[in-house]
């Protein structure tokens, strides 16, 4: 079910929303008139992010918030409330990353990611579901990643995390048909590689410099799949053609794709550099975060994008021989 009020009346509240999508969501949103709730850990990037938002012609309010801390996010839809008076829809969209071999991440680190990325899912989703209701119904929305549907190297702990809510709101959805509470939509939007200021904030243990696996697609594009998800909900919305393309392709022939895609982002998510090993953004923000993208490693773009196109190209006719030899009799 849609939402029961036009955007340009509805209150939003953003998790994540001091840069990248969330921030990009935000600045879509008040564009068309809506009031959005701003919540992340650094209240300067936010106020950044809110003043913006009020220049596009929208209301905007600001709380600092932890999502690993479940009655700060119970205060956050509080004070959502408080100041607009409901909440017509709720994004989950705060996320960290630690980029390594798996028995090389330190646990510590692990069980944040676990805890930023799906129980601040869960904290979000079940302080967002009484107000939906008491609004007379709304929208949730999960901002997943084509990774909740595939998998790729170093990045174990992100990847549980996005399968976790994956089934997380599959679960929720069900629950919410069978006790009569279907005015309330669940949607979970799986991104391809965004650029934004993720890569350049996450944990790193690999010695490498991070660079976002092409094809690359802008911040915008997902917030503009939110939007649309708000207004016409589906359980699922890919956000770039690559997620759908890769996602297909891990669901005809998964032990070819997982080889493949296991192969392609092994080389492509590191660039020339060496680093050292850092914590990133992962226990403490960035203060400057206000940003919607994220990558200043531009100057190889055209090339790599070539590269990922002929990949998917090649993946593809794989993918077909694999069935044809299965439909044979043959091994894949």
């Amino acid at each position: 079910m849609p939402l029961t009020r036009s955007l340009s009346d509805a209150t939003v509240v953003i998790t994540g929303a001091s840069s990248g999508i969330g921030a990009a969501t935000a600045y879509a949103l008040a564009r068309r008139g809506a009031d959005v709730v701003l919540a992340a850990r650094t209240e300067s990037a936010l106020g950044r992010v809110a003043a913006f938002c009020r220049e596009l012609g929208g209301r905007a309010l600001v709380v600092p918030t932890d999502v690993t801390d479940p009655e700060a996010v119970e205060r956050l839809a509080g004070q959502a409330v408080a100041e607009f008076g409901r909440i017509d829809a709720w994004i989950n969209n705060a996320a960290v990353g630690t980029v390594g071999l798996f028995d090389e991440i330190p646990v510590s680190e692990f069980r944040r990611v676990v805890d930023v990325n799906l129980l601040g899912a869960v904290y979000g989703t079940r302080a967002a579901l009484p107000w939906l209701g008491a609004a007379g119904g709304g929208v949730l929305v999960n901002n997943a990643s084509v990774l909740a549907e595939v998998a790729m190297p170093y990045q174990s702990a992100y990847n549980a995390t996005k399968h976790a809510i994956r089934g997380l709101a599959d679960t929720v959805r069900q629950e919410l048909r069978v006790t009569g509470r279907g005015n309330i939509s669940i949607c979970t939007v799986l991104p391809a590689t965004i650029d934004t200021p993720f890569f350049r904030h996450a944990a790193n243990h690999s010695g490498r410099e991070l660079t976002p696996p092409p094809p690359v697609y802008p911040p915008e594009m997902v917030a503009e799949t939110i939007v649309k998800l708000l207004r016409r909900p589906r359980r699922e919305a890919y956000a770039g053609g690559a997620a759908r393309l890769i996602g297909l392709q891990w669901r005809l022939a998964p032990a070819l794709a997982e080889r493949v895609l296991g192969w392609y982002t092994a080389r492509t998510q590191f660039g020339p550099g060496v680093r050292a090993d850092s914590t990133g953004a992962v226990f403490t923000p960035d203060s400057a975060a206000e940003r919607t993208d994220g990558w200043s490693g531009r100057r190889g773009q055209v090339l790599r994008l070539t590269a990922a196109v002929g990949l998917a190209a090649g993946t593809a006719v794989g993918t077909v021989a694999a069935i044809s030899r299965r439909s044979r009799g043959g091994r894949p």
